[in-house]
């Protein structure tokens, strides 16, 4: 058994081009050999997704039928990382990811023929359950991924109705950002076994950076900030999306590409602003606290609080954006002169930088962002947009950068200089023979 166990370990390890498993993933996957129900602490970037993913592999059968874990996650896209994740360790098992935003009847047709994992929400997770999308009794392992963020977002009710439909036998695996003060009662177990890796706190690794102005310029001075970072990828957080808004009005006055992301926004503009953000169209992200944790995001230069978060759990959620595991990062205080520092700030120390007077805005980053009107319904690969770029658009593999692929649709980084081009050699072109829109993402 041990050896089929370090094959399969090996061979995932290969697959997602991953020399070892750092020290709590390896703790994590020997306790879940023998413990029931495991309460995993540790911040954002310390993997893990990858720590109850193993254990949820090493149990799957190809003998069993039905649903053989199930995986739920606060928000849709934590959801569709840690499918992507699982996909990218190219098991044989069949994996389904749902969430709200996304066509219930796809769902269902996915969920018909049932899969071994099932990835989701637990809104939309419980709407299948009551409408018998699939059985849930024959369910052996259960993972509440930022299980606090899954009660403090109030999904308590939902949460209900996927344990009361389970089989009361299965292993348990939770993880968290924070220390519970109590288990809730829907749980089907009293006591957990914790394991405690918080104090691995980015904050060793993070540089922290104050930044002082009047409150009428506040925005001006992060404007200045931020153009001084001359693109590198930078993630700016508020407390509330009117600040987000606000800041980003600015920077469309001065054609300054960036994103927002709040949870006021349609799920496909989140969507796409994401994907410009991963794929270096735009570097800049304006975001609420939901950015703070569970999103699959490049790995962030700087993280600039433009408002502090009320307590040290988010400023410590916001820093793990840039100092994950193994890393290190730079946060900047934004602090005006009529704001002060949180008590948690009192004994922490800054270094205060001074800014140049005058505004020098970067250069545009080097991408741009492509829209296509075909994706994974359409059985469009990635290959084949690449193919269709290169051989009828003329670009090299330098110019372009990530694909994204979603249901109905595909998004593409290409260099900025070839997009004008690009898009009149493309007009009238097919994809696998499917007539498409070709144009710039809004």
């Amino acid at each position: 058994m041990q050896k089929n166990l370090n094959v399969i370990h090996e061979k995932t390890l290969a697959n997602l081009s991953i020399t070892m498993f750092n020290e709590m993933q390896t703790e994590v996957i020997e306790k879940a050999e023998t413990s029931k129900n495991i309460m995993v602490i540790a911040p954002t970037g310390s993997g893990k997704t990858l720590s109850f993913l193993i254990p949820i592999l090493t149990n799957l059968s190809t003998e069993k039928k039905g649903v053989q874990a199930l995986i739920v996650a606060p928000s849709r896209e934590l959801s569709l990382q840690i499918e992507q994740v699982f996909k990218a360790m190219k098991t044989t098992f069949k994996v389904s990811c749902c969430y709200g935003g996304h066509s219930f009847k796809i769902e269902q047709n996915s969920l018909s023929e049932a899969p071994a994992v099932i990835i989701g929400t637990p809104g939309r997770l419980a709407d299948h359950i009551e409408r018998k999308s699939f059985d849930p009794t024959t369910i052996e392992t259960v993972v509440l991924d930022e299980f606090d963020k899954s009660l403090q977002m109030g999904f308590h009710e939902q949460l209900k109705v996927i344990f009361f439909a389970l089989n009361k036998s299965q292993k348990h695996l939770l993880t968290s950002a924070t220390r519970l003060v109590e288990l809730p009662n829907f749980l089907p177990f009293l006591s957990v076994e914790t394991l405690d890796y918080q104090h691995q706190e980015v904050e060793s690794k993070l540089k922290l950076n104050l930044v002082k102005t009047k409150s009428t310029e506040k925005v001006e001075t992060l404007m200045r900030l931020i153009a001084g970072f001359n693109q590198e990828v930078c993630l700016i957080f508020c407390n509330h999306k009117d600040a987000v808004n606000r800041i980003s009005g600015v920077l469309d006055k001065y054609t300054f590409a960036h994103g927002v992301f709040h949870g006021d926004l349609e799920q496909i503009d989140r969507e796409k602003n994401l994907i410009k953000f991963r794929g270096g169209a735009c570097n800049v992200l304006i975001a609420t606290d939901l950015a703070a944790r569970g999103l699959d995001i490049p790995e962030i230069k700087h993280v600039v609080h433009y408002q502090m978060p009320v307590h040290y759990e988010e400023f410590v959620h916001r820093n793990g954006r840039t100092a994950r595991m193994h890393a290190n990062g730079e946060a900047y205080l934004v602090l005006a002169e009529d704001e002060t520092l949180p008590i948690y700030m009192h004994k922490k120390d800054f270094k205060e930088i001074t800014l140049p007077e005058k505004l020098t805005l970067p250069a545009p980053p080097t991408f741009v962002c492509l829209y296509i009107s075909a994706g994974k319904k359409d059985k469009i690969s990635k290959g084949d947009i690449a193919g269709l770029l290169m051989k009828k658009g003329e670009l090299t593999g330098e110019d372009l950068g990530l694909i994204t692929i979603l249901d109905h649709s595909s998004y593409v980084s290409v260099n900025r200089n070839k997009m004008k081009v690009l898009l009149l050699k493309l007009k009238n072109e097919k994809l696998k023979k499917i007539k498409v829109k070709i144009e710039e993402a809004s």
